[in-house]
């Protein structure tokens, strides 16, 4: 069983057909409370209202409000066919990042994004918050190998390109129209070697301040941006 905090995220929740199993409720006035409860309601779920002490040694911004739910159902690989652009998240295991980017890949249009089950953050109560709901609208992969399933993308005919501080060629001088498949690594190590070895290309995202390195998510909202604006923001 899984957890959601905040009035957005469970409200988002609420539109998809998450099992929810139980709400808990601080009352206050606000009308985008009414209108929880009026959701909650009307799909017949049990609400228990409870004071501020509930939520006192809760470590999230829950603004009063929480759904208990069904684990979090990962997409089937078998879907991964009907995509054409995907973020890979390699050793991202911050699940602030996780969230952000997820965030960024679904305002974006892109249509998944791929996490490895080992050395990775998992979807969790934070990454459903920090997603601001995108993750209800759009499908995570979790795999057990991610240099097998970058392979097995690329003969579906995806070219995958790994951001690098240390690359020759900047993103937008690539051509990233198509199926693309974008590489994020860890901001301490970046992309680990097998799947920078599987990589078709290694880009690098161009910068002109004293700062020569991003914040996991800033580089992966920025390089999206890209993918995006060369497909005629289509």
């Amino acid at each position: 069983m899984d957890k959601i905090y905040g009035r957005k995220p469970i409200l988002d929740a609420l539109d998809t057909d998450m099992k929810v199993y139980k709400a808990y409720i601080q009352k206050s006035k606000s009308r985008v409370l009414d209108d929880l409860i009026a959701k909650l309601n009307k799909k017949n779920i049990e609400i228990s209202f409870v004071d501020k002490r509930f939520f006192d040694k809760i470590d999230i911004n829950h603004q009063g409000v929480m759904v208990e739910v069904e684990a979090f159902k990962y997409e089937d690989l078998a879907k991964l066919e009907a995509t054409s652009r995907l973020i890979i998240l390699d050793k991202i295991e911050d699940p602030h990042n996780l969230g952000a980017i997820i965030r960024s890949a679904e305002a974006f249009g892109f249509d998944g994004v791929i996490i490895p089950e080992r050395r990775s953050a998992s979807v969790n109560a934070t990454v459903f918050k920090t997603s601001a709901g995108a993750i209800s609208n759009i499908k995570v992969f979790r795999v057990k190998n991610l240099t097998r399933t970058i392979k097995d993308l690329k003969e579906m005919g995806f070219w995958i390109y790994g951001l690098a501080g240390e690359a020759d060629t900047s993103l937008q001088k690539v051509d990233l129209t198509g199926k693309v498949g974008l590489v994020v690594g860890n901001e301490g190590s970046g992309i680990s070697r097998l799947v920078r070895e599987n990589c078709d290309m290694l880009i690098n995202i161009p910068m002109q301040g004293r700062v020569n390195s991003l914040n996991a998510s800033v580089a992966a909202a920025i390089s999206i941006y890209e993918v995006l604006r060369q497909n005629g923001f289509n």
